[in-house]
């Protein structure tokens, strides 16, 4: 589902607002956005009982949950396009999730052996393929 807006105004933090709301499937608590004045007069008439916080610092937890792919951007910004960029990406965040497992209740020893099992089938599928 697309959550990109073209624009910035009531409209269409309202429409935001509803999809979000249609998969979150109920109302949260609390609303932290930034300091756009739209997302306020949006949550007014969509969810007036729900507390709204816009400030600077209290978005960070959402927005550093972006910061590996930055950085992955950032480096390759030698591409020449965007599109060739997105099908470099793509590829590159399927091949990486094969070898960099979640680590989320895992030891070390289980990540290492997920990744040495992973670089076994890559190897094997890199000798059929040659």
């Amino acid at each position: 589902m697309k959550f990109v807006q073209i624009h910035r105004n009531t409209k269409a933090a309202k429409r935001l607002l509803t999809r979000l709301l249609k998969k979150q499937g109920m109302a949260p608590k609390r609303m932290i956005t930034d300091k756009l004045r739209s997302y306020g007069a949006a949550k007014r008439q969509i969810m007036p009982n729900v507390e709204h916080r816009s400030h600077k610092g209290l978005n960070n937890r959402a927005e550093n949950s972006h910061l590996p792919f930055r950085k992955r951007e950032r480096v390759r910004q030698g591409f020449r396009s965007i599109g060739s960029l997105q099908h470099f990406v793509s590829v590159f965040s399927a091949v990486r999730n094969l070898f960099v497992p979640s680590h989320i209740n895992r030891s070390a020893s289980q990540i290492r052996k997920h990744r040495l099992q992973a670089i076994a089938e890559w190897n094997a599928a890199s000798r059929r393929l040659a």
